[in-house]
C-alpha cells in the first residue's frame, strides 16, 4: 500500500478526497499583504524533484511561522486543486494547490520512512463533531468479527471491528483493492495459531449516519479516499498499545497478542 501521493499524480479525481504529500518547502515568498496578515506562496518539491505551487488565501493557524522554514520537509494533507495557465507560472505543473483552513501541515524532522502519526483513541471517535468529518483518522485496535464480501468483483468489500481494551470498539469497512489487500494481510498475520492481530489504520474516513431511533451509526471506511493500513507495524505507539492490552485486556492476558518481531 502507498504511504504518500506524489505531486505528479495529482488529477481532478472526485473519488479521492484525502491526498497526503511529503514534500520540501523549496521556496517561500509573500504575494499579498492585507490587514489580516501576509499571504504566502510555497513552491513544493517531492522526492522525485517534481515541483508544484501552493497558495494560502487566509492567515491560517496551521501555516503561521512556516515562512521561516524554507528548505524543511513537511507532510501536507486535505488540500484543493485548480488548473494553472501555461504562462507566467513558477512551475511546469498543470495544477496548483490551494490550502484552506482545513489543510493540515506538519514539519517532518528528521525525514525518514516513519510516518508522522497522530493516533486517535477509538473511544474518542464517536464524540467527534461534524466539522471533524473532513479530517482523515489515524487509529489502531485489535481486529475481530471479520466478514468478507468478495464474490462480486465490481464491489469487493470487507467488514470488521477493532477494539482497544474490550470496552470500546468501532466498525470498519474496506472496499475495492483495499479489501483484497486487507484479506491477504490479515490471513498472513493470523496464521500459525496466532489469535490476536493489531492493525494501524491511516487516513481512514469517518462516517456518522443519523437514525430516527437509537444512537447514530458510526464507522470508518476506505471508499473514495487515500487510505492505508499496517498489521503490527514497527512503531513505538503500537508497542505501547500492545503493552496496554497485556495489562488491561482479560482476553489478551489469556491468549496473548502477536508482538513486534
Amino acid at each position: 500500500m502507498a504511504e504518500y501521493n506524489k505531486l505528479s499524480e495529482v488529477t481532478f479525481n472526485s473519488k479521492i478526497r484525502s491526498w497526503r504529500f511529503r514534500v520540501q518547502l523549496h521556496r517561500i515568498y509573500p504575494y499579498a499583504i492585507t490587514k489580516h496578515g501576509t499571504y504566502y506562496k510555497y513552491i513544493l518539491a517531492d522526492e522525485d524533484g517534481y515541483k508544484m505551487e501552493m497558495t494560502t488565501d487566509g492567515d491560517y493557524p496551521n501555516f503561521r511561522g512556516l515562512e521561516k522554514e524554507e528548505g524543511r520537509w513537511v507532510e501536507i494533507f486535505v488540500v484543493e486543486f485548480e488548473r494553472t495557465y501555461p504562462c507566467f507560472q513558477p512551475t511546469s505543473s498543470p495544477f496548483r494547490l490551494n490550502a484552506s483552513r482545513c489543510t493540515q501541515v506538519c514539519i517532518i524532522e528528521p525525514l525518514n520512512s516513519r510516518l508522522l502519526l497522530d493516533f486517535k483513541s477509538i473511544h474518542e471517535i464517536p464524540r467527534m463533531h461534524w466539522f471533524d468529518l473532513r479530517y482523515p483518522i489515524d487509529t489502531m485496535g485489535v481486529v475481530f468479527n471479520t466478514k468478507a464480501y468478495l464474490d462480486a468483483p465490481s464491489e469487493p468489500r470487507m467488514e470488521f471491528y477493532i477494539r482497544d481494551n474490550i470496552d470500546h470498539q468501532i466498525k470498519c469497512v474496506v472496499t475495492g483493492d483495499h479489501a483484497y489487500a486487507f484479506r491477504d494481510g490479515l490471513d498472513y498475520m493470523s496464521g500459525g495459531g496466532r489469535r490476536q492481530v493489531i492493525v494501524a489504520l491511516k487516513m481512514w474516513r469517518f462516517w456518522k449516519f443519523m437514525r430516527y431511533f437509537g444512537p447514530p451509526e458510526i464507522w470508518l471506511e476506505t471508499e473514495g479516499g487515500f487510505a492505508d493500513f499496517r498489521f503490527n507495524p514497527r512503531l513505538p505507539e503500537v508497542e505501547e498499545f500492545r503493552q496496554s492490552l497485556l495489562n488491561s485486556d482479560p482476553y489478551v492476558q489469556k491468549y496473548g497478542v502477536e508482538g513486534l518481531v
